[in-house]
């Protein structure tokens, strides 16, 4: 009779713990979606329960009479669920107890006060999220995050707002200004330095060259001529004003002259052969003495034709002889 009972009160005390697990402490299941982020708002009792007569893995305890969690098979005190076997939260760094919610999401655990925007804090446990560079946010916060931002003052981009976009970077319109001046570029031509931007003006002002014979700054191309900068339209022949560059010229008292003005209105003219002495092409070597000139190939003896550079000989006239020919005549 009195096994009978025994076992009937065994069998009550089993039924009525399987009664408290399955309303009390059941797990219950929350899901908060955002795209494809799905969070599982989940606290996992493990079996709480009553004990008769166990011992907590850890210390030891007897448990008879008292509350413990069953953890991948081993029976453990509370206390020392929280301190051995308790997920730690990814914000607070704190051990979520037993007796807290617990919130997951894609291994990362969180006490439910502890699940809120990054930026906001607004709390998100029962509401839709998303999440950038492993930080948790409202949508409305990862909204402002995707925004574009100004690459001046970096402040979001309203989307339907007029911006500029320059090397792969956005500026409100009012943020692209010359960095000299500090005045919208606009529709207005720029430069781009580095990493600087000039309205024309002011690159014009601090790095043009002026050109040596106008004096106005050369903003394209240009012709260095003798260290000193000139546009390509005053690169210019001082008798035609043929454009030199890429030509053959040359300079007689600083000014600039084409092979042809150069012949035609400066050079010298040969006593051997009347031609005007250019310094260009055959000959370009001069033979000087007092005030006459010959191309050097022109340096001759009348009678022999013998040439007479780096040689002895006379003048006589308007004619040159070599010491042979001239004791002859």
């Amino acid at each position: 009779m009195r096994a009978r009972l025994s076992g009937l009160v065994e069998l009550f005390r089993w039924l009525y713990f399987k009664v408290v697990w399955v309303k009390l402490l059941a797990p219950q299941r929350h899901r908060f979606s955002c795209a494809d982020i799905t969070l599982t708002a989940t606290r996992f009792y493990l079996d709480v329960t009553m004990a008769d007569s166990s011992y907590c893995f850890y210390c030891r305890e007897d448990l008879g009479g008292k509350k413990f969690v069953r953890h991948e098979g081993k029976i453990v005190c509370v206390d020392c669920h929280c301190k051995f076997c308790a997920n730690s939260c990814a914000q607070c760094f704190r051990p979520i107890s037993v007796d807290s919610k617990e919130l997951s999401h894609k291994g990362r655990y969180w006490h439910e006060d502890c699940f809120h925007c990054a930026k906001c804090y607004k709390p998100l446990a029962k509401e839709p999220f998303g999440t950038k560079d492993d930080a948790i946010m409202c949508l409305t916060c990862c909204s402002r995050e995707d925004a574009p931002r100004c690459h001046g003052c970096y402040n979001i981009i309203p989307a339907g707002i007029e911006s500029v976009k320059y090397k792969e970077n956005l500026w409100h319109e009012e943020c692209f200004t010359c960095c000299s001046c500090r005045r919208p570029i606009g529709s207005q031509s720029f430069i781009s330095k580095d990493k600087d931007i000039y309205c024309s003006p002011c690159y014009d002002k601090k790095f043009t060259k002026d050109c040596v014979s106008c004096k106005k700054a050369i903003t394209s191309g240009g012709v260095n001529y003798q260290d000193q900068p000139w546009h390509s339209d005053c690169f210019v022949c001082s008798g035609c004003s043929e454009p030199l560059a890429g030509s053959s010229f040359t300079n007689h008292e600083d000014q600039l002259f084409c092979v042809d003005c150069y012949k035609n209105r400066v050079a010298k003219k040969c006593s051997g052969c009347n031609n005007a002495i250019t310094g260009f092409g055959k000959g370009v070597n001069v033979v000087k003495f007092e005030d006459r000139s010959w191309h050097e190939y022109c340096f001759k003896c009348k009678a022999c034709s013998a040439n007479l550079p780096q040689k002895g000989f006379i003048i006589k006239g308007r004619d040159v002889f070599c010491t042979e020919c001239s004791n002859k005549e």
